[in-house]
């Protein structure tokens, strides 16, 4: 039996790798084998940055308005009603590589179609092309603060929503005047390879952007000689804390610059003068879309103490609602959740609700089994605060709830995990709204709405620890320079006076 192969994609060449080295492709619904993906050797990798190395000569004196347009084009492609090519491509491999619900694969069609346009009116010539005043120490001088593109840039993103985030990874390096190398999850390559033809057919010039594979064995080995490479300006990384550490262990050897996106555990405080309903809706949502493998899901729900037991209850009657299987196999309509990434992670949650369970929390909602790579959604509480469960983000359809008498006690909890990405906050009252959100520590908080939002042009990035580093934008990307003008005449030099 064939199955669909996924090249690199190296100076505008679609290739096998170089020592004819492939990795299959295992579906975490079928467990079948659903794909097989170049497999990309040292020589590949030391290509692809040779190739983006000579791209970005030419490619960072391009004008704005002509990479913008590339952009807007690549839009136009995913959205032309002439061409459902991009659209079902990306579907069915998204959902033959993750699992993902026809939910997750509609949105990672739609969301790239929203990144692309959105982005493309990010950057203006001020941001990009500086500031020129006076000096203030040479008379007659000036200055000239220019941000410019910093060259090669190495970059990764995940399966979980793989068009989109390789998209969020690439989009503004390459509007910046960066050149990419990109290299795809081993789960998802064929999903990520999609933008090398998107591109192509935008007009992106080759090497621009530059694909690479490698197999999960392969991939700790050749990730740090990418890094090593002197080429390499920078690194953006998003996936686990546990890779994101290894990976600025390497940059750090060679002193180069990261932005990571490690995860979340995103907290939920809802106060005693919420909207009950909308809250329980938000809550189960953030919480359960894509079984909760978002970076952004919500875990932790911390709640005022007299609204406790109604929230609770609306909760759970959602939460059985839903169920997690095969859409494929099955007619049940309460089916709306695929399975996890993969057997080690369901059990990882799976041990995780044990441990808990073990130290006294009790489970309102979930069977604390699992079939295959499949977990049911489970509702927890009186879980204590130190627990592992408490600390680390779960990646898997799990809600844990907390009453608080007071918004101290709520903000403290809150704030208490090193996962400092998104967070939300529901009440009524707009002035506790704005207090109470300013205490929370987080990169993003969402009042009156789920802790799955985020904003396009400020990026999303946590405020440090296991939530990762520094943002996708414009200053993150590039470098700024400092061009001085002295005038012309005689000059004193205290050397030679």
């Amino acid at each position: 039996m064939s199955f669909p192969f996924t090249s690199l994609y190296i100076n505008g060449a679609h290739l096998p790798s170089s020592n004819s080295e492939t990795f299959k492709v295992i579906s975490p619904s079928t467990h079948q084998v659903v794909g097989v993906s170049a497999s990309a050797s040292s020589e590949d990798c030391q290509n692809a940055i040779i190739a983006a190395s000579n791209a970005f000569r030419t490619w960072e004196r391009t004008l704005l308005s002509e990479r913008r347009n590339i952009f807007l084009r690549a839009a136009e492609l995913l959205q032309s009603p002439n061409s459902r090519k991009y659209k079902d491509e990306i579907e069915r491999a998204v959902r033959e590589e993750t699992g993902a619900m026809p939910v997750m694969t509609n949105y990672n069609w739609v969301a790239s179609i929203g990144l692309l346009r959105d982005l493309a009116s990010l950057g203006n010539v001020g941001e990009l092309g500086g500031l020129s005043f006076p000096s203030e120490r040479i008379s007659g001088g000036t200055v000239v603060v220019e941000r410019r593109a910093m060259g090669v840039i190495f970059a990764s993103a995940p399966w979980n929503s793989p068009v989109n985030l390789t998209l969020r990874a690439i989009l503004i390096p390459i509007l910046c005047g960066n050149t990419i190398v990109f290299r795809s999850s081993e789960q998802s390559p064929r999903s990520q390879a999609i933008i090398c033809d998107l591109f192509e057919e935008a007009g992106l010039p080759s090497g621009v952007f530059n694909f690479i594979s490698t197999s999960r064995e392969n991939a700790p080995r050749l990730t740090a000689e990418i890094i090593a490479n002197p080429l390499v300006r920078k690194i953006n990384f998003t996936g686990s804390d546990r890779v994101g550490r290894a990976i600025a262990i390497e940059a750090a050897k060679h002193l180069k610059p990261c932005v990571l996106e490690l995860g979340g555990k995103a907290p939920v405080v809802v106060l005693h003068d919420a909207n009950i309903t909308e809250a329980a809706k938000a809550i189960v949502h953030g919480a359960l879309l894509h079984s909760g493998q978002i970076c952004m899901s919500t875990e932790r729900v911390i709640i005022q103490r007299k609204v406790y037991e109604s929230l609770r209850d609306e909760i759970c009657e959602l939460v059985r609602t839903i169920k997690a299987g095969d859409s494929q196999t099955t007619a049940d309509t309460k089916v709306r959740l695929g399975p996890l990434f993969s057997e080690s992670s369901a059990q990882n949650v799976l041990d995780l609700l044990h441990e808990a369970q073990e130290a006294g929390a009790n489970i309102l909602a979930g069977d604390l089994k699992r079939e295959k790579a499949f977990i049911q959604p489970h509702v927890m509480t009186d879980v204590k605060s130190g627990s592992r469960i408490w600390k680390q983000e779960t990646f898997g359809p799990v809600i844990i709830l907390t009453a608080v008498d007071s918004v101290e006690e709520a903000v403290e909890l809150a704030n208490a995990s090193d996962y400092s990405l998104t967070a939300a906050l529901w009440t009524s009252n707009l002035y506790a709204a704005k207090d109470v959100a300013s205490r929370i520590h987080s990169g993003y908080v969402n009042i009156n709405g789920s802790t799955i939002h985020s904003e396009s042009a400020y990026g999303l990035v946590g405020l440090g620890g296991s939530s990762g580093y520094g943002r996708f934008s414009i200053n993150d990307f590039t470098d700024m320079r400092v061009v001085v003008t002295h005038p012309p005449g005689p000059t004193s030099y205290p050397l030679f006076n």
